[in-house]
């Protein structure tokens, strides 16, 4: 009989207990104390068992996704958080300093605090509604992971600091919002990860959107690591069968089920648990699209993103966005240079056949929406940067080309100027009378 696996979890507090810490040097261990004190860290037996190569420490790339590393805070704020653990400094007093040093890594990127909507007065303190057609929710119970990505943009979610956080039980107010919002075709539950709850919780959420009135809601998406970092979660959990079941019925009543399944690395598409959780998953008519952002120190190779897009089509995955590693966090260890993102993302995509061409990239979710590097040309003699909007705050922006000047440098969409000796792209104006109509509503 096959043994069930159990999960266990490894945090700040019980990490010397996995076997193979031995592995570590002193200065890897004190970068976890440390940095770990910051910006949060959490992984499992899982990827410890069977995803790290512990002979390839520290430049492994499981191990870089999941443990941290000194280089993953600025030096500064290092020293300042080392100096305070080895004085023995108070619980209090740690908590202070880390929460100074948070709020200084820019914990909501993008703009998202303009995201969250408002009904009858009541702000949907759990939701965000930036694009027209889909709405994210953040159920309560789902705003912790399996393991915790070091790169990750959510990462205020999981600090304890709970004005950074989103998130909401109530779907009676996301269903009234819903009825309102006819616009609204696809609703994505996000986190964390909603893949940590038990089922039944997340049948409770995800059964009010097959009420008759909202007809408009199409697709229902799940955001989750849970196939690279538990996929025992949709195999030998206890209520395992139930998830299936549960994706089953949501099919049944004629929703699209799209699971939107983060693999940065083709090692987490190699175990047999990822495939047979794949295949389960599949079995049920829901599809699973699949999204990574392209990091510095983990996957910056464009063969290692052929490997992985075709691996991906092969176990019947869409192949759906690489993205450009946001502006917060631990950025400067893992950005790269917006050239060079679209040089690897273009090598990748030439190597590949047009059933893994699914893929948009590289996009960065920016404030004013996704914007795409197409690439690099030569307009009336200037060499420019050349980008679209795949989503905008303003549907109208969608799909407009507009260029920048030729930024080698840059990493950012905020690091870019306009061609042609304009004095603000297209888009700015508008963005602008958004961002002050935003911040008028703060002080009334």
């Amino acid at each position: 009989m096959e043994k069930k696996p159990i999960y266990r979890s490894y945090s700040n507090h019980n990490y010397r207990n996995i076997k193979q810490i031995e592995k570590l040097s002193n200065a890897d261990l004190e970068a976890i104390d440390v940095v770990g004190s910051v910006l949060p860290f959490k992984t499992n037996n899982y990827v410890v068992d069977e995803l790290i190569n512990w002979d390839d420490i520290p430049n492994d790339p499981i191990y870089t996704l999941n443990f941290p590393r000194k280089a993953m805070l600025e030096d500064g704020y290092y020293d300042t958080m080392a100096a305070l653990l080895k004085k023995g400094a108070s619980r209090a007093e740690l908590q202070t300093t880390a929460n100074e040093i948070r709020l200084k890594l820019n914990p909501h990127p993008a703009g998202q605090m303009m995201n969250i909507p408002e009904i009858d007065g009541v702000t949907l303190s759990g939701a965000q509604h930036k694009y027209r057609e889909t709405m994210l929710f953040f159920p309560s119970q789902g705003q912790t992971c399996h393991a915790y990505c070091t790169f990750c943009f959510r990462w205020p979610q999981f600090v304890g600091m709970n004005e950074l956080k989103f998130a909401m039980k109530e779907t009676d107010i996301l269903i009234s919002y819903l009825k309102q919002h006819r616009e609204v075709t696809d609703v994505l539950f996000t986190g964390g990860d909603p893949m940590i709850m038990k089922t039944k919780i997340l049948k409770a959420y995800l059964e009010p959107l097959l009420d008759e009135e909202l007809w408009n809601v199409q697709t229902i998406r799940i955001g989750t690591k849970a196939l690279g970092y538990w996929p025992y979660r949709f195999t030998h959990d206890d209520d395992a069968d139930e998830l299936i079941e549960l994706f089953e019925m949501l099919v049944s009543k004629g929703k699209n089920v799209s699971i939107m399944a983060h693999f940065n690395h083709p090692v987490e598409l190699s175990t047999e648990g990822v495939k047979k959780a794949i295949k389960r998953i599949r079995s049920t008519g829901a599809q699973i699209r699949t999204q990574s952002p392209l990091l510095k120190n983990i996957n910056d190779d464009p063969k290692l993103w052929a490997e992985m897009w075709r691996k991906q089509v092969n176990l019947n995955c869409i192949p759906y966005y690489m993205f450009v590693e946001r502006d917060t966090g631990s950025k400067n260890f893992f950005e790269l240079p917006l050239l060079d993102a679209w040089e690897i993302f273009r090598e990748a995509y030439k190597n590949v056949s047009g059933i893994c061409r699914t893929v948009r990239g590289p996009s960065m979710s920016a404030t004013p929406g996704k914007v795409q590097m197409l690439g690099v040309s030569e307009v009336k003699g200037e060499k420019v940067f050349v980008l679209r909007f795949l989503q905008g705050r303003n549907p109208d922006w969608t799909g407009r080309p507009f260029f920048a000047k030729y930024d080698p440098e840059a990493t950012w969409l905020n690091d870019l100027k306009p061609a042609f000796g304009e004095e603000q792209f297209f888009y700015e104006q508008e963005m602008h009378a958004m961002i002050g109509d935003y911040e008028e509503t703060l002080q009334e």
